[in-house]
C-alpha cells in the first residue's frame, strides 16, 4: 500500500466495505478468491504474491 500510496478507502472497490477492509489488514479475515481475483485486475498485483498463504489470528494457534 505504501508504496502505491494506496489509503485502506483505496481498498474499498476492491476488498468491499469499510470493516472488510479493516479484517482483511489486521489478519482478522483471509482474502478471498474474488477479492484476490479483483486486486489483480484493478491493483495488478501477481494473483500468485495473494493466493501465498498467511496466518490470520483467527487461525493462529
Amino acid at each position: 500500500m505504501e508504496s502505491r500510496g494506496l489509503t485502506r478507502r483505496d481498498l474499498e472497490p476492491y476488498i468491499g466495505s469499510r470493516a472488510r477492509v479493516s479484517e482483511v489488514l489486521n489478519r482478522k479475515r483471509s482474502l478471498t478468491m474474488e477479492m484476490i481475483r479483483n486486486l489483480h485486475k484493478g491493483l495488478g498485483i501477481p494473483a500468485d504474491v495473494l493466493i501465498q498463504p498467511y496466518n490470520t489470528y483467527k487461525n493462529a494457534a
